[in-house]
């Protein structure tokens, strides 16, 4: 089993930075890939980050160059580094780790930018 907990969104103004932070318990997060995804209202869940076990990143073509993501094997953390921060950046952002054990979520964390 698990767990997944986010931390680290809040409200801020546009050009900003906020880092997210994920918490995962269990034993198989090293070995696996991590997923940020975000959902605004009204809009579909959208993948925004993804970091490989071996540390390899890709990105949504509307962060990239803007956020980053990280993972400490060590600590059993992923975070997303978010900078220069738009008002269309505002939305629950949340944490996957899928796995052949299963598919697990966090519960999400709000981040609201405005102009």
């Amino acid at each position: 089993q698990v767990q997944l907990v986010e931390s680290g969104g809040g409200s801020v103004q546009a050009g900003e930075s906020l880092t997210l932070s994920c918490a995962a318990s269990g034993s198989v997060f090293s070995r696996n890939a991590l997923r940020w995804y975000r959902q605004a209202p009204g809009n579909q869940r959208e993948l925004v980050a993804h970091i490989t076990s071996g540390g390899t990143t890709t990105y949504a073509d509307s962060v990239k160059g803007r956020f980053t993501i990280s993972r400490d094997n060590a600590k059993n953390m992923v975070y997303l580094q978010m900078n220069s921060l738009k008002p269309e950046d505002t939305a629950v952002y949340t944490c996957n780790l899928p796995s052949l054990s299963g598919n697990y979520w966090g519960q999400g964390t709000q981040v609201t930018v405005s102009s």
